[in-house]
């Protein structure tokens, strides 16, 4: 539970529930509508940030996002925050500025350091859940994710059009919602379902699935997976898992325009 005189929630993405301790109830406040539908009220979890709060000043000398091993402990900084987080005890401090983007930071680099040892990634992709069965929808910003994910049938459930969770799950592969919100400015659904295929997506002018080699199929995974750290054992065991995923998920080259009659053609 929280020290005397600190707040605190619970955020649960992907199963794994991470509590949040704060002094400040207005970032509280923030933190519980950011990540309403991924709020639990269940009072275990597996590691706790202590959040201090600063000036919005320079925190960190580096623009960009640095996270490596140092001391027994995951050293995470950018320019507007530093954590620190020692796995082994399940505790870490956070020293951010109070913008929301940072915590969603933090948050995605320690799920890739969580999940690189489970054999599960995040990717830059939207996933889509259709009759029971998730989809990936892969490319970097501009490849169409956000467009798909708007033309998907009514009865489908949007995990996420920006950042997807894959981990092992009860004997395959899931695909998890997640908060993280790309153009379409709103949280998935915080549920999961088997990951039936992977669809790497380019704009074109018709509707076409290729196959795509084993070979290609790494390689264009691994651009989208996100990795953080400076870290070669940790990078190897995400090479590891993407290699095992793409040998028991069949990933394919969907061309498509904005209509929504792609969706034959995926599900």
């Amino acid at each position: 539970m929280a020290r005397s005189g600190r707040h605190d929630v619970v955020i649960e993405i992907g199963g794994l529930p991470v509590r949040l301790c704060v002094d400040d109830s207005a970032f509280l406040k923030l933190l519980e509508e950011r990540y309403a539908g991924f709020v639990t009220l269940a009072g275990e979890a597996l590691f706790e940030l202590d959040i201090d709060l600063a000036p919005e000043t320079v925190i960190s000398s580096t623009d960009d996002v640095r996270v490596l091993w140092a001391s027994g402990q995951w050293v995470m900084e950018r320019g507007d925050f530093r954590a620190e987080w020692d796995p082994s005890a399940g505790r870490g401090r956070i020293r951010q500025t109070a913008n929301p983007y940072a915590i969603d930071s933090v948050l995605r680099i320690l799920h890739t350091l969580v999940l690189a040892r489970e054999g599960g990634f995040l990717v830059h992709a939207a996933s889509v859940v259709h009759h029971g069965r998730a989809f990936l929808l892969a490319g970097r910003s501009g490849a169409g994710k956000t467009t798909i994910a708007r033309l998907a049938p009514p009865d489908a459930v949007l995990l996420t059009d920006e950042i997807s969770y894959v981990r092992w799950h009860q004997g395959q592969y899931h695909a998890f919602g997640t908060p993280f919100a790309g153009e379409m400015a709103r949280p998935g659904e915080n549920l999961h379902a088997p990951l039936d295929a992977v669809y790497l997506l380019a704009k074109g002018q018709r509707n076409m699935i290729e196959p795509i080699g084993l070979a290609d199929a790494c390689r264009a995974l691994l651009r989208n997976i996100l990795f953080f750290a400076r870290d070669a054992a940790l990078a190897h065991l995400v090479f590891q898992a993407a290699c095992d995923f793409l040998c028991r998920r069949p990933v394919r080259r969907l061309t498509f325009v904005p209509d929504s009659r792609v969706w034959e053609l995926i599900a």
